[in-house]
């Protein structure tokens, strides 16, 4: 897919809308490993009376971006290429979609604050 930019003053982002068809997906470990692959995931560990938590990183936790919706979510341009690939490995399980939007100055600003804290 490739999606040519005219810019007209406003920032120009990528809108990201998937769904999951679970009927696909060989079982809820592989349904899983798709979605802690893209949104990262917190193991627990327990040993005698202690719990130790980790962070284990998914895409999302890489790219700055601003969630829509449980299954939607908004990137910089400059960012889809890495997500289409990760959707291109799941395309026989997941229907996916980029929409081309422009940012408000609030939510520019709001996507290059986490671009900054993820530098």
């Amino acid at each position: 897919m490739k999606i040519k930019i005219r810019k007209n003053g406003g920032s120009v982002a990528v809108l990201i809308s998937f769904d999951i068809h679970s009927d696909k997906f060989e079982s809820n470990y592989e349904r899983n490993k798709f979605f802690r692959g893209l949104y990262g995931w917190t193991q627990i560990i327990r040993k005698k009376s202690s719990e130790y938590k980790y962070r284990r990183e998914g895409l999302l936790d890489e790219i700055p971006h601003i969630k829509v919706d449980n299954s939607v979510f908004i990137v910089a341009l400059k960012e889809m290429e890495r997500i289409m690939k990760y959707m291109e490995e799941w395309k026989d399980k997941i229907d996916y979609d980029f929409f081309k939007v422009i940012l408000n100055e609030e939510q520019y600003k709001e996507l290059k604050e986490m671009e900054d804290k993820i530098k």
